[in-house]
């Protein structure tokens, strides 16, 4: 039977101002920063990324047989830092239990993208989709760690899209997903909001159709208010955080001039395509039919979602779990909706709710 809870905590303490806060940078003291060279690397569309180099790092230890494993992939514009907030001694992602892999999404500057390929840069760069991205975490998994079964695959955002991915594309290899703040497939909402983002940094004079040699900061600045500051945040929270006009706008310019450095243009463009595109129903075999594809779906399933998500609206969320045979549902702060902000590591309310929910969940799955 489909279990299905409508959880809640109260907000405590303040959150940061700027949605990008758990993109830290990597420090000395962290795993190492590895990459896996795949070679030219062939895209769903029929492209080819030349000398493709993936991203990551891991945490814990794989034993011996290799049952252990845990794979995170990271959201738009993020890298493996994204989901931190869960990974560690005790958490939900138990280091100590686990071995974590955490993955940066092809086009997040890390692994091989606009800002970063040599033979293919800017807007040269071919495009790609949510499943070029899981294919390229498969040959990871598969082919350098030699792992033929995955405890779970978890991320937010676009991590919760490519989790389910995962469980469509990979049903032999997924034993579980937990898709946070996640989208089947991207409604026209979505997308309107996302190429809104698009117009802003490439109206910017100095984006210079793609080819730009200066930081586009106008163009960067607007895109950081934007989504930042506004969309992926509710009324409810701003207005409990900000009484008036003025502290509204301070609070927003922070925003700005914290975020707008901490993605390239391009990447961030490109990437955007991606969660575009992103239709769990267009994997080969389910001619477009998204619910077929959900209702394919063999892993044991938690998706945890924002309510009031602007970005990825829960109803996305609420007809998923639905779909997916014994999925568990779990709402992220209804007293205060957060929206898409619940998902970002920010309060101390939200990620305990999160750890705990899912630390119960994996048990369950690997006892």
């Amino acid at each position: 039977m489909r279990k299905c809870k409508l959880l809640a905590t109260t907000l405590i303490g303040l959150a940061s101002l700027c949605f990008g806060h758990t993109l830290y940078a990597h420090a000395p003291t962290q795993p190492a920063h590895q990459t896996y060279a795949q070679g030219d690397f062939q895209l769903e569309n029929g492209s080819v990324i030349r000398d493709f180099n993936l991203s990551y790092v891991t945490h814990g230890k794989l034993n011996a047989d290799k049952s252990n494993a845990i794979l995170m992939v990271t959201a738009i514009g993020g890298n493996h830092h994204r989901i931190d907030y869960l990974i560690g001694p005790g958490k939900a992602l138990d280091t100590d239990k686990y071995f974590i892999i955490c993955t940066d999404a092809i086009g997040n500057g890390l692994t091989t993208s606009p800002s970063n390929s040599k033979q293919q840069p800017n807007v040269s760069f071919p495009e790609f989709n949510m499943r070029d991205m899981v294919n390229s975490q498969y040959k990871l998994i598969h082919e350098l760690f030699g792992i033929k079964k995955l405890v779970s695959v978890v991320g937010a955002s676009m991590g919760g899209m490519q989790a389910l991915q995962w469980a469509v594309s990979y049903p032999e290899m997924v034993t579980s997903i937990v898709p946070i703040v996640p989208l089947a497939k991207t409604p026209a909402w979505t997308t309107g909001i996302l190429e809104m983002l698009r117009q802003s940094i490439m109206t910017d004079p100095a984006y210079a159709g793609g080819k730009y040699t200066k930081p586009v900061e106008q163009g960067m600045k607007l895109w950081s208010g934007w989504l930042s500051g506004v969309i992926v945040r509710t009324p409810a929270y701003q207005n409990q955080g900000e009484s008036t006009p003025a502290s509204a706008i301070a609070a927003l310019k922070k925003v700005q001039d914290g975020g707008w450095t901490r993605m390239d243009a391009n990447d961030w463009i490109w990437q955007s395509r991606a969660y575009d595109a992103h239709d769990v129903g267009q994997t080969k075999g389910f001619k477009g039919n998204t619910d077929a594809a959900l209702k394919s779906i063999r892993a044991r399933t938690l998706i945890l979602a924002g309510t009031g998500d602007l970005l990825n609206p829960e109803s996305d969320a609420l007809h998923t779990a639905k779909l997916i045979a014994g999925a568990e549902y779990v709402a992220i702060n209804d007293k205060l909706p957060m929206g898409h902000f619940s998902a970002a590591g920010a309060t101390e309310a939200e990620n305990a709710l999160q750890n705990k929910e899912i630390k119960r969940f994996l048990k369950d799955v690997n006892p």
